[in-house]
């Protein structure tokens, strides 16, 4: 019998009996980070890291939570729990799960470059590893992050000699903190959406170092955000929100905009391949540092991927799942 089963309702360890970033309401569930398609509402009890726990209670609201430091063990029923870190976002893990001399670890979503903010991707030898696989196709292989934001700055300062505002097209959680380290340095002009204010206010709230920003509310004066930088979550840039702001450009932060025709399609005037998972050789080095001899591939181009492996020599299979569509956070005050 596997140590981990794929299940209607999530990733589970029967001999533990917990499930890992479960899709459905379960007794006990062990979360790798709290973006909304690994952390659902509605379980018994939540194991977590210490920086993921107010983000959970942020966006969960009261539960039952448990949370521990990196590589400090959980035992339940004999299991032997740990987490690692992830470099996905803050607080993010893997979860490395050890029974009876086996040893599974669920990546949940990484990246592999430093971010300066995320945590540094730790590899964790083991027999199995379950990685994801959003961004594994060979033609995903990103710019070092420093040469995006500079690309990024100089953006912005073209806007700025336009007296136009900069809208960043930003996840709530995750890139939006990540893009901060980029334009702090030119500007102390930093608005942005509801969305991202509620999880900045959280995180400053629980030690998390950011630059200083705004909330765009109805009372915020255009002209203040003349030539400013705003920071908005997919959706916002064509939604009635806009309609309080300036002459502005906008710009879609996503490994998405790797592929020219993706690009094309957005609604932005610009786009920048800034991601926070893996790319193609990220994938590769995060699978062969582990040494495992056997792995499954979940949510993005699992099939391709896993066939890839397979190929070089590591037995691989694809798992269908319900993980991979990133949060919106729209639904949030504005």
């Amino acid at each position: 019998m596997a140590l981990i089963d794929f299940t209607d309702k999530g990733l589970y360890c029967a001999a533990g009996d917990f499930y890992i970033d479960p899709w459905r309401p379960v007794d006990r569930a062990v979360i790798t980070h709290a973006h909304s398609d690994h952390a659902r509402a509605g379980s018994r009890h939540y194991l977590c890291h210490h920086l993921t726990l107010p983000i959970l209670q942020l966006r969960l609201g009261q539960h039952v939570y448990q949370s521990v430091d990196w590589n400090e063990p959980v035992w339940i029923n004999g299991v032997r729990i740990s987490l690692h870190p992830s470099g996905h976002i803050i607080g993010a893990a893997q979860i490395r799960v050890e029974y009876k001399g086996e040893v599974w670890v669920v990546s949940g979503d990484y990246k592999t470059e430093p971010d300066g903010i995320s945590g540094t991707f730790e590899p964790v030898p083991c027999h199995t590893f379950i990685t994801e696989s959003t961004f594994g196709l060979p033609v995903y292989r990103w710019q070092p992050q420093e040469v995006i934001f500079e690309q990024m700055r100089a953006w912005i300062g073209k806007n700025q000699q336009q007296d136009r505002a900069s809208m960043l097209i930003a996840y709530s959680l995750g890139k939006a903190q990540r893009i901060l380290q980029a334009i702090a340095p030119i500007t102390n002009k930093i608005y942005v959406h509801g969305a991202i204010w509620n999880t900045h206010q959280v995180l400053l709230d629980n030690g998390i170092q950011l630059p200083l920003v705004q909330r765009i509310t109805n009372e915020t004066n255009k002209a203040d955000l003349k030539s400013a930088v705003i920071i908005a979550p997919p959706g916002a840039e064509d939604s009635p929100w806009t309609k309080r702001l300036p002459s502005f450009r906008t710009a879609t932060c996503s490994g998405w905009m790797q592929v020219r025709g993706q690009a094309r399609r957005s609604s932005s005037d610009m786009g920048f391949a800034l991601s926070d998972h893996a790319d193609w050789n990220g994938l590769l080095s995060a699978v062969k540092a582990t040494g495992a001899s056997k792995v499954f591939v979940t949510h993005g181009f699992q099939s391709v991927f896993s066939r890839y492996l397979n190929e070089i020599g590591i037995e691989a299979a694809e798992v269908i799942t319900q993980y991979g569509e990133e949060e919106k956070n729209t639904e949030e005050p504005a």
